[in-house]
């Protein structure tokens, strides 16, 4: 699958007339496609971007797009559909924030700079908020799997959501078979399939326990939401909840999420492998 990286945003540029600039960035993962493009506000709209992405494509189409900024998500959506071509809100765009961060260094050079702040990856999060109460499991936990047992374990089963990105597989992280892979453990009884679901469409990224009174667990998701999925006052599950952060430390951040009806181990629901951005 041939996956392209895009940003579209102002930048801390202005052309002759004062007007702000706005750029287009597109790359694939290694940098041998790249593609810049300046226009003034009056244009940033999704009729310049598809005269630009018509051009980027003479030689090769993408599959995707990925777009890590809700602000250029619905722009670059439209623009790609006129083409056929399918765009994904999608965090880990490292390629691209990369780039976006070399090409803030090289503003200040250009005509035009204006030296207002800037920070080119930077995205403002909403407070987390609660999942939908009628979302939630009988019982959850914090739990391990041998790093060996996750891909075998999980990718031929016939699991209805299972999203397992092969550059999140342990070996290919440069992780030891007999390391212990830290996550949470849903049971969902009958909310299970409608709680996997919800999951799916709002697209996990990583799980995080944060201390305070009561302690919680936020799930980050999409490209800028956080939801609340736990919060505990025990004093043995905040050791838990301790542990799973220092597992991850030594994971490179991987973790699991796994979504079952009850512990039979006989079915699951949904399962994600997880890792901040």
């Amino acid at each position: 699958m041939l996956i392209w990286q895009a940003d579209f945003y102002r930048r801390p540029l202005q052309d002759t007339t004062g007007q702000p600039l706005w750029e287009l960035l597109i790359c694939d993962p290694s940098r041998n496609i790249e593609y810049l493009a300046f226009c003034p506000q009056s244009n940033a709209n999704s009729t310049w971007l598809t005269q630009q992405l018509q051009q980027a494509t003479q030689t090769e189409k993408p599959d995707v797009i990925w777009v890590f900024r809700p602000q250029s998500l619905s722009l670059i959506q439209t623009a790609a559909t006129a083409l056929g071509i399918r765009v994904e809100p999608n965090r880990r765009t490292v390629t691209l924030k990369q780039w976006l961060q070399q090409r803030s260094q090289d503003y200040p050079q250009l005509a035009g700079y204006t030296n207002e702040p800037y920070k080119p990856i930077d995205l403002d999060k909403p407070p987390p908020v609660p999942i939908p109460e009628n979302l939630w499991g009988e019982v959850w936990r914090f739990a391990t799997l041998p790093a060996k047992d996750i891909v075998d374990g999980f990718s031929d089963r016939p699991i209805p959501v299972l999203e397992m990105p092969d550059f999140l597989y342990p070996i290919n992280l440069g992780l030891p078979s007999t390391v212990r892979i830290p996550g949470i453990v849903i049971n969902g009884g009958r909310q299970s399939m409608q709680l996997a679901r919800w999951l799916a469409e709002n697209k996990p990224v990583s799980l995080h326990y944060i201390p305070g009174s009561p302690d919680g667990l936020i799930l980050e998701a999409g490209l800028v939401d956080r939801w609340v999925l736990a919060t505990f006052e025990d004093a043995e599950v905040t050791e838990a909840a301790k542990m799973f952060t220092e597992r991850k430390q030594l994971t490179k951040g991987l973790h699991f999420l796994l979504v079952q009806p009850d512990d039979s181990g006989i079915t699951y629901t949904g399962f994600w492998l997880l890792r901040p951005e």
